[in-house]
């Protein structure tokens, strides 16, 4: 057990470098990087700092080097790597951000997705057609998408949009809806079945 303690406390040295360049962000990055740690202990109910997220999650260090910038996210990367099978190519995502729920095999590449953001693994965001990365969705905020899930397209999604496991979503979806199924349907608008 001593052993282990010891293991872990080194892995902090490797976090310092990460924390160096958090401190000289700019306040908007630290704030969105504030809100996915406030998020993540509130959905896990534990209260890690940000240098336990970057030493033991992997997952989380992608959305780190996402916010912190991909120049500086490839440096740190060298140090404390990312989790391969996890991509992020999105020009914003909003605070709050959690993107950690077995995020394996998962790929995000929209245009802007909001704040209050959910995603399952094995979930693809993205163009349709191969090679025009100009036709990826938009996601608004308070979105969440169960397993399974690929959003194709130059679609957009709107806020409070709950996306159910294994949906294929080729249109744009309204505001306040849930949807399942393939192709995607609305069941649920305004709270309202449909």
């Amino acid at each position: 057990m001593k052993l282990v303690r010891i293991i872990y406390s080194w892995k902090y040295l490797f976090v310092l470098p990460h924390l160096i360049f958090f401190t000289f962000a700019d306040s908007k990055t630290k704030q969105l990087i504030r809100e996915d740690v406030e998020e993540m202990n509130r959905r896990c109910k534990k209260s890690d700092n940000l240098a336990s997220y970057l030493a033991f999650k992997k997952p989380y260090r992608n959305l780190f080097y996402h916010r912190i910038g991909r120049k500086v996210g490839y440096f740190l990367n060298c140090i404390l790597p990312e989790y391969d099978n996890f991509y992020i190519s999105c020009k914003h995502i909003g605070g709050a951000a959690f993107v950690l729920n077995h995020p394996y095999s998962t790929i995000i590449n929209a245009k802007s997705i909001g704040s209050n953001f959910t995603i399952c693994q094995l979930t693809t965001i993205g163009n349709k057609r191969h090679g025009r990365n100009d036709l990826i969705p938009t996601i608004g905020n308070n979105v969440s998408l169960g397993a399974n899930v690929n959003i194709m397209g130059d679609i957009t999604i709107g806020n409070n949009v709950t996306i159910g496991a294994g949906s294929v979503v080729v249109k744009d979806i309204p505001d306040n809806c849930v949807v399942v199924g393939n192709p995607a349907k609305i069941i649920r608008q305004n709270g309202i079945p449909v």
